[in-house]
């Protein structure tokens, strides 16, 4: 056994231990065997509760090939993936051009299941004309495009995981909310006690961010177009404004949207010395990196998560590329253990169902199926030991 598959192994052993709600999924599928003589085609964060995930889908039956997510693909789990004879894909250090060749490479491999992040194997298929047995999407970005630009366009059911309310509270809210802004403070050595914020987007990423802020003793902002979410916003005493109107004052932007151009040019030209600019979405589109580097009269990088980026008399600080600070930054760690047990779950019943029953659900997006999400909080509840 090598180093990097030996470490893999050691970090994906620990968070095992700690993942109940997988383990007796594990256990059910060895006896079951829902996913039996089929292939689960994945693209995700490539991480070790990602690895748990993907060995609860093999005790299953499945057959596994897999690619990470541009910029967050850990290479000791890759490793070990590899070492347990998963065909894997992909490289921390990847160019978004070999991340694109890596989705290709899972998409010519082929697979009966897709367990997508962010729709980039079912736009593949898509664009082959491949119809397949259905799915799962785990984001909110993922959903939008299923919803807009592939809509219609999808013949067999994909569950986008996002649209769970159990998942929006308990990873969304509370498990991204809590890792970018300890990934903020680990990435950047600043505290966070009085410090102004703006966080653009009042979903439920968005709002894990906002208030974890505030119970630091942040001072936060939050940018919304949307009226309700806006409203629910200033309820919740966070003050609520126009993001160029809010560029000078904010000393660190955080954008959790999902939609591009959050940050752009008129941004740029107003924002204030020094503000730190970092994004939590799942696309690096949400701050204008590229128009950023064409205003830059010069740039430096401090280390892997920071560059310096300045701007005539005044200078910028960009933490992760404009990726998702919380698995592209410095020692990643993404959401915390507990929360993607949960969030596995939701995957693994949902990979069942369709495995098993795909004709009893419609084609195109969709919720995860009330009978799912609710088996599932029960099963967290129990975890945890609360009543109800």
């Amino acid at each position: 056994m090598t180093e990097l598959v030996k470490r893999g192994a050691d970090r994906v052993q620990w968070i095992r231990s700690r993942m109940p709600l997988l383990a007796r999924a594990r256990a059910d599928f060895a006896e079951s065997q829902p996913f039996a003589g089929k292939t689960i085609g994945m693209s995700l964060h490539l991480e070790p509760k990602t690895a748990v995930l993907l060995e609860t889908l093999e005790a299953g039956g499945a057959t596994i090939v897999a690619t990470g997510n541009h910029g967050s693909t850990q290479d000791d789990i890759v490793a070990y993936l590899r070492d347990r004879g998963m065909t894997v894909f992909g490289a921390r250090d990847d160019s978004l051009e070999q991340h694109h060749r890596n989705v290709q490479s899972v998409l010519d491999a082929g697979f009966d299941i897709l367990l997508d992040n962010g729709a980039d194997l079912a736009a593949g298929l898509v664009a082959n004309g491949r119809v397949i047995l259905g799915g799962t999407e785990e984001t909110t970005s993922g959903g939008n495009r299923l919803r807009s630009e592939l809509a219609g366009r999808v013949p067999y059911p994909v569950i986008v995981i996002n649209d769970s309310l159990l998942k929006a509270i308990g990873e969304n809210k509370h498990a991204v909310g809590q890792s970018v802004v300890e990934s903020f403070m680990r990435i950047t050595n600043l505290m966070v006690n009085g410090r102004r914020f703006v966080v653009a987007g009042y979903g439920w990423c968005g709002r894990g961010v906002a208030h974890y802020l505030r119970s630091l003793g942040g001072k936060v902002a939050v940018v919304e177009v949307d009226e309700l979410k806006a409203f629910e916003a200033a309820m919740d005493g966070f003050r609520v404004g126009d993001m160029l109107d809010l560029a000078e004052w904010g000393e660190v932007f955080i954008t959790a949207t999902g939609q591009p151009g959050i940050l752009g040019r008129d941004f740029f030209e107003r924002v204030a010395d020094g503000a730190v600019l970092a994004n939590c979405g799942h696309f690096p589109w949400e701050i204008e990196v590229e128009t950023l580097r064409t205003m830059a009269t010069g740039s430096t990088r401090l280390d892997d998560a920071i560059e310096r980026i300045d701007l005539g008399d005044r200078h910028v600080v960009l933490l992760a590329d404009g990726r998702m600070m919380n698995l592209a930054g410095r020692e990643p760690k993404g959401n915390s253990i507990e929360a993607m047990d949960l969030g596995f779950l939701l995957q693994s019943l949902s990979l069942e169902r369709v495995a098993t029953d795909a004709a009893s659900l419609p084609t195109g997006a969709q919720p995860v199926p009330n009978d799912i999400d609710r088996e599932i909080a029960r099963r967290m509840l129990a975890a945890m030991g609360a009543s109800r």
